[in-house]
């Protein structure tokens, strides 16, 4: 035990961080060299990959968004399934199904494409609700329940999923549930001039994903999400999480506030934007660079913000500032 109170065999050690950097820099250069222009972008994804979550990358079309997501994929030697939404697929295609074997006499399962560590979900809002509420389970509890057996999912396991909030036809608007499935969820945003010059001379030729190879493996990340999970947290910046999604469920400017499972969601990114920035532990800034990315997605805005067209994004930054800061402590 430390003078402060703190067990140091609890928390990473230097070689443990390490590691986290060593395998974010490893990931950051090789989806970076597909991915032009978009750093914050790429920083954000492997955080949310080492907090153990989910990413909904959310943005209008032709920006790179399944890029992105197939960019992480292929960095990594791991199982990677791609599910194509579409009204489609049925939940049998997502979770899989039992099939009579008529030489064993018996059933079999088969696996759906939620069998995989990394699985790339495009358009999810194409999908019907009956088969978007199929990944519900596999996304919180890490298994996959059919006809009464359950079948664990193998770490580590993350959904990327796309989609696209300008084109309503065809689509079905991802319900709250689903939303606070996902841990965070990203803009690719326009690149700047100089990117897209850039792009143009990269992809114009070929695809630099053909030219993507894996820079480390599942068991690498599920060990760097161990030592993520280490970083230690003090009972003030816990309270300042709290304080936060206590203040939005509060505010005129929501209709529905933040939820539990989004402070957890919150306090696991933020202790893996702390080791990528080399501490054993969490401060306010870490809690302030991701608290858009996590919560915004989850909140749904009165009327009055609506009509104001404010964006919860907005609201975000408005709690930041009405909450007050602990002091920076272990």
């Amino acid at each position: 035990m430390t003078e402060t109170g703190l067990d140091t065999s609890a928390v990473p050690q230097a070689a443990d961080l390490d590691l986290v950097h060593g395998v974010a820099d490893r990931l950051a250069g090789a989806m970076t060299s597909v991915i032009e222009g978009k750093a914050d972008v790429v920083r954000t994804t492997v955080t949310v990959l080492f907090a153990g979550g989910h990413l909904l990358i959310e943005d209008v079309p032709g920006v790179g968004k399944t890029m992105l997501a197939k960019a992480l994929a292929r960095s990594i030697d791991a199982t990677v399934r791609r599910i194509q939404f579409t009204p489609d697929l049925l939940p049998s295609d997502v979770t899989g199904v039992s099939i009579f074997n008529q030489d064993a006499r018996r059933f079999e399962f088969r696996p759906g494409a939620i069998f995989a560590n990394v699985v790339v979900g495009d358009e999810i809002n194409r999908a019907s609700p009956k088969t978007q509420s199929a990944l519900l389970e596999s996304m919180e509890e890490r298994q996959v329940t059919v006809d009464g057996t359950t079948y664990p999912l193998q770490a580590p396991f993350i959904v990327m999923a796309t989609q696209n909030p300008i084109e309503m036809e065809g689509t079905y608007p991802l319900p709250e549930a689903q939303r606070d499935r996902f841990m965070a969820r990203i803009s690719m945003g326009y690149p700047s001039a100089r990117a897209e010059l850039d792009l143009l001379e990269s992809h114009g030729a070929h695809d630099p994903l053909d030219d993507l190879v894996p820079v480390t493996d599942a068991e690498t990340i599920n060990r760097v999400v161990q030592q993520v999970s280490r970083v230690h947290a003090s009972p003030a910046v816990r309270q300042y999480i709290v304080d936060l999604v206590t203040r939005s469920r509060s505010t005129s400017a929501l209709r529905l506030g933040a939820s539990p499972r989004a402070a957890l969601h919150l306090l696991r990114a933020s202790r893996a934007h702390a080791a990528l920035e080399g501490r054993d532990h969490v401060i306010p800034d870490d809690v302030q660079v991701l608290a858009t990315a996590v919560l915004a997605h989850r909140l749904m805005p009165s009327s009055e913000t609506q009509l104001a067209r404010r964006t919860t994004s907005e609201v975000v930054g408005d709690l930041l500032r009405q909450v007050p800061v602990p002091a920076t402590s272990r």
